[in-house]
């Protein structure tokens, strides 16, 4: 017996996307479904030749968007695929999701894991740790859902997961005025959080967010590597993160937009997250 699937895409503003997210999604055989915040643009327009299935809910936070159309859109899928408006989903991965949900899939899985393959400025970034890169962007329906965290949320799978060797190709900046305004937004969520989980940190009771194992699944051993790097001084990790990054996980073989890419977001967006941690913690003692 096939299985089914939905996919959920959350939009605002992103009529420069959602055409190419839209085509690409179309290779799956899936009912598509819309969350828009509020666009001014064509988004809808361009929506509308794809699906009929567009919700409008007012944006809290992209955590609270995507639990919100978890728990109230009428899906009907027996799986959710989660994609923003920058996603590209490969042929490959169209090919083997299609061969996957036409015949049962094995009970004891819940969740399929899919890489990242991030193309910043025309290139794909292959190198320095950043590929591959897993996200748990695929769940049986009433199985995951998205941490809440104000920055480097996480959908989390409550059973077991398998990893897939297929991509989404992540588009994820339309020019480096725009990745370093969301960059520095997005510095600054990470900031409060670390600030507050150092002040009053944050008990998983009920098992909401991905929790750091070295020995577990890829996303568990990403978020364990990034609570060691919380660990270390400020200002001084971003260098050894970024010394590690570029040189030893060999990221100058990404070229000059490799090296844009790999400094801006491997050592400026990091020291800038400590620049308002230290901020913010000469604000608390005044």
């Amino acid at each position: 017996m096939s299985e089914s699937l939905d996919i959920i895409i959350l939009t605002f503003n992103e009529a420069k996307n959602i055409g190419d997210c839209l085509q690409s999604a179309a290779l799956l055989k899936a009912n598509i479904y819309i969350v828009d915040s509020g666009s001014t643009d064509n988004t809808l327009d361009i929506c509308r030749l794809y699906t009929q299935n567009i919700f409008n809910h007012p944006f809290e936070n992209y955590a609270a968007q995507r639990n919100w159309a978890l728990d109230n859109l009428p899906l009907t899928g027996t799986w959710i695929l989660n994609l923003d408006a920058d996603h590209r989903v490969t042929p490959e991965l169209a090919a083997q999701l299609n061969d996957i949900f036409s015949k049962s899939v094995d009970p004891e899985i819940n969740g399929f894991l899919i890489s990242r393959r991030t193309m910043f400025m025309g290139k794909w970034i292959k190198h320095g740790g950043h590929y591959p890169t897993y996200h748990a962007n695929l769940f049986r329906q009433g199985f995951g859902h998205c941490e809440e965290k104000l920055y480097d949320q996480h959908f989390k799978v409550t059973g077991n997961t398998q990893v897939l060797k297929t991509d989404i190709i992540d588009v994820i900046t339309d020019s480096l005025t725009s990745f370093i305004a969301r960059h520095n937004h997005w510095a600054t969520l990470e900031a409060q959080y670390l600030v507050e989980q150092q002040n009053a940190p944050l008990v998983d009771d009920n098992g909401k967010l991905v929790h750091p194992r070295l020995f577990g699944n890829p996303m568990e051993r990403r978020r364990y590597m990034k609570k060691r790097y919380e660990a270390f001084p400020l200002f001084v990790r971003p260098v050894i993160y970024f010394t590690i990054r570029y040189f030893i996980k060999l990221g100058f073989l990404d070229g000059k937009t490799g090296l844009v890419f790999h400094f801006l977001q491997g050592f400026w967006f990091r020291f800038l997250i400590d620049a308002k941690i230290y901020e913010l913690r000469k604000e608390n003692k005044k």
